[in-house]
């Protein structure tokens, strides 16, 4: 296998990643594939164990709770052992958590078990994404990381049909949970078995031709870019290099924990609305699940313009679709076609997520500096899992507090807030594209 060059044409770039996608994205996929068949039954095993329904999402959130605490550990973990072993110690750290969810005799248990597969959900996608941060050339890159975050959407996608399958055939909620360890079981196989592309990629001795913008910046960094060849710099702590690089990360990863904060919010307002505007479980089954095929259907086409156009050009109108869309539906629960509404601007937000697939990814990746990108990866994906997680906070208490639309509406004003800040940012701090 040889690395993939900016010389390269699109056909031989095609060609390689072709030949490296059984690796880069098959593990992805599998763990990815497992958690979305077990997430939805979280409450439900909560439930079977004496949980209320507080109590139940709480268990749930311990997933969430885990990523946001695994990240910067995650990014120690690949600067000192490598992407490979960072992913094969994820998943068999995720089996111990499947472990616990099958024979956890207590909520405490199943809460922990919750937590250490998050955790594991960290490893994996940092680990992957140092890979192709390192790895795949600038004139690329925003596919490459579309495709990687397509493999995330599809995992959560199609694994809640393969919960319901195993449902029908077993009738027991623990057959998703077995399923997840199987498919632990043969990424961590994979991954230790199959050709390391990490390691192929070296071996060419071309491993630094991939990204041809470098970033550097003083301790006492104000945020500047300065671009020029990659030197060979001595690797620095995870502290250090978010004090490094505080002004990217208090700029540009503010903005895009925005974007992270919007997307979670649609997750959470759109079953709330549909229920305070008395649609049947069903309805709002469909109108959510085809909202999600839309998101799935566009993951692609966000690549797309970013590699050919800039990273703007797909940030920011993702940012105003979802923006604008949860201002214009907060404006119409008691109007007389309120379902039709609801229906539509859940087509909306879907195009709008489907747009921005791939964004905080390719973000991350071209701000980060290229000789270690993992520490300040680590940091990074903190800081956009923090915006994901506190969203559904702010829903939960502006609409306790006020009403769903107050709520529905200031998301729509973070994410147009969102919008304003990568159009002043992302200029500034990402690369022009080569």
């Amino acid at each position: 296998m040889e690395a993939v060059t900016d010389a390269d044409s699109p056909a031989s770039i095609r060609r390689t990643l072709w030949r490296l996608a059984p690796m880069i994205y098959g593990p992805t996929v599998l763990f990815a594939l497992g958690e979305g068949a077990v997430i939805p039954l979280l409450p439900i095993l909560a439930a079977e164990l004496g949980a209320d329904l507080p109590t139940a999402a709480l268990v749930a959130s311990a997933l969430v709770i885990g990523q946001l605490c695994g990240n910067i550990p995650a990014g120690w973990a690949v600067a000192r052992i490598g992407e490979r072993f960072t992913m094969a110690t994820g998943g068999v750290l995720a089996m111990a958590g499947v472990a616990g969810l099958i024979f956890a005799p207590t909520l405490l248990v199943l809460t922990a078990s919750v937590f250490v597969i998050g955790l594991s959900a960290a490893a994996f996608g940092l680990a992957r994404h140092s890979f192709m941060t390192t790895h795949v050339p600038l004139s690329f890159r925003a596919r490459a990381l579309s495709l990687l975050g397509g493999t995330f959407r599809l995992g959560m996608f199609v694994g809640p049909f393969v919960a319901a399958a195993l449902l029908g055939v077993f009738g027991d909620e623990h057959a998703a949970v077995w399923f997840f360890g199987a498919c632990l079981v043969a990424t961590v196989l994979l991954v230790l078995l199959g050709p390391d592309p990490e390691t192929r990629v070296e071996e060419t001795g071309r491993a630094a031709a991939a990204p041809v913008a470098h970033r550097d910046t003083a301790p006492e960094d104000s945020g500047e870019v300065v671009t020029g060849s990659i030197p060979t710099q001595e690797r620095v702590g995870v502290l250090r290099t978010m004090w490094r690089y505080r002004g990217v990360l208090g700029r540009l990863g503010i903005a895009a924990a925005s974007l992270s904060a919007v997307r979670s919010a649609r997750q959470v307002v759109l079953p709330l609305w549909g229920v305070s505007i008395g649609l049947d479980a069903q309805t709002i089954a469909l109108v959510v699940g085809i909202s999600g095929a839309i998101d799935f259907a566009l993951f692609y086409a966000s690549g797309q313009v970013m590699d050919r156009f800039g990273r703007l050009w797909a940030a920011l109108p993702a940012m105003i679709l979802m923006g604008a869309g949860f201002l214009a539906l907060a404006f119409t629960h008691d109007l007389p076609q309120a379902a039709m509404w609801f229906a539509m601007f859940a087509a909306v937000l879907g195009v709008g997520n489907g747009l921005s697939s791939g964004i905080l990814l390719t973000l991350g990746a071209d701000v980060a500096p290229p000789a270690d990108p993992a520490p300040f990866l680590g940091s990074w994906r903190t800081l956009t899992d923090a915006g994901g997680a506190v969203a559904p906070l702010i829903v939960s208490a502006l609409a306790a507090a006020l009403s769903l639309s107050v709520a529905t509406a200031a998301m729509g004003v973070i994410g147009l807030l969102g919008a304003a800040a990568f159009i002043r940012w992302v200029p500034r701090f990402v690369p022009r594209r080569p």
